[in-house]
């Protein structure tokens, strides 16, 4: 069962660094649970909207692939304890450079983002 959540947990990563960098809202949105809630500091400014919220910005912003930045996303951890696990991952995109920390639980059989906090260093 460890190998399975973990291969889960890695594509739910990849569809996630995908709808980022693609700006692929539907991709995005499937990775989350409905009642995501998303917590941040930008160069030093609180973040904090709801996963409907968060999606309307990345449909209303240019992606980065758009831009023709070159794909750097990266996973730095991940844990895994039974139906939750906790993922580390350094996002750097449109002279952002964000590390996330990602809230995970495996839900009705599928695995889904419950919570995400980040920063931008």
């Amino acid at each position: 069962m460890y190998k399975e959540s973990r291969e889960s947990i890695e594509q739910l990563i990849t569809d996630y660094f995908d709808g980022i960098f693609n700006g692929d809202v539907d991709k995005l949105d499937a990775c989350f649970h409905e009642n995501t809630h998303l917590y941040g500091d930008i160069k030093g400014a609180d973040y904090l909207k709801s996963k409907q919220e968060y999606l309307e910005t990345v449909k209303n912003r240019q992606s980065p692939s758009a831009l023709g930045e070159e794909f750097q996303m990266s996973v730095i951890g991940l844990e895994i304890i039974g139906k939750i696990a906790m993922a580390k991952l350094h996002v750097p995109f449109s002279g952002y450079n964000y590390y996330d920390y990602l809230s995970l639980s495996q839900i009705d059989g599928s695995w889904k983002i419950v919570n995400k906090v980040f920063i931008h260093v």
